[in-house]
């Protein structure tokens, strides 16, 4: 066992408020965008979810996601167990959007990632604190030169390099977002290696936080279909 996860291995079932809000935070501005997506898509509802304003709830939300699963990388003892759930579920929504929305089926969204990610931390996490800095910036440079470009294959999808006419409903591809989860993981190192308590005591961690923290998988895959029928019910009345 490498040695961070050695010095945290008395206090692997300690919670930590700010992760548990922050968690909830992104589980909600994820529902709030969805909403607006389904309202846009589903009801006609005249409201731009492209407006940088809703662009940023939602960047937001996968962001905090991603950079959550970076830190807590650090407390897990399964993150590769973990990682091969989270990558089946997101298959499975690759599947259900295939059959229902064939022009833009997800392929590597935000599940994908985090899976594959998720898969990876154990290797990535035997890397020193300076080496993780340095991988930083390459990563997302690549991910910003890659991102306009073409190639003639979907193979490289995952890397973020698209095949001419790509397109679909969630993309968040290794390059540039991996920066993210490693900052999660230096995040880790720098404040909980070492720590017992949560960096901060406040009165925000109810326990609608904490369930909506420890449930964030199931409603990220739930939510949708919730939404999705209450819209067709009510288009019904």
């Amino acid at each position: 066992m490498d040695r961070w996860h050695s010095l945290n291995r008395g206090i692997l079932s300690q919670r930590y408020e700010e992760i548990d809000v922050l968690r909830a935070l992104a589980i909600g501005l994820m529902v709030v965008f969805h909403l607006v997506y389904d309202l846009k898509e589903f009801a006609g509802v005249d409201i731009d979810y492209q407006d940088p304003f809703w662009f940023v709830i939602g960047k937001t939300s996968a962001l905090l996601f991603i950079f959550i699963s970076g830190l807590s990388s650090g407390f897990s003892k399964s993150s590769v167990r973990r990682g091969l759930k989270v990558l089946f579920w997101g298959m499975v929504i690759t599947v259900v959007t295939y059959l229902f929305m064939k022009e833009e089926y997800v392929r590597f969204g935000i599940l994908h990632f985090l899976g594959v990610t998720m898969i990876l931390s154990p290797l990535v996490s035997r890397l020193s604190s300076r080496t993780l800095w340095v991988l930083v910036v390459p990563i997302v440079l690549l991910g910003l030169w890659f991102n306009g470009l073409a190639v003639g294959t979907g193979l490289f999808i995952p890397f973020g390099l698209m095949n001419d006419g790509f397109s679909s409903l969630d993309y968040y591809p290794l390059f540039p977002y991996f920066a993210v989860t490693i900052l999660g993981i230096l995040a880790y190192r720098r404040f909980y290696a070492q720590r017992t308590k949560s960096l901060f005591s406040f009165r925000l961690n109810s326990n609608l936080t904490k369930w909506l923290s420890r449930n964030s998988l199931g409603i990220y895959l739930i939510h949708q279909p919730i939404i999705l029928f209450i819209i067709f019910v009510v288009n019904r009345l």
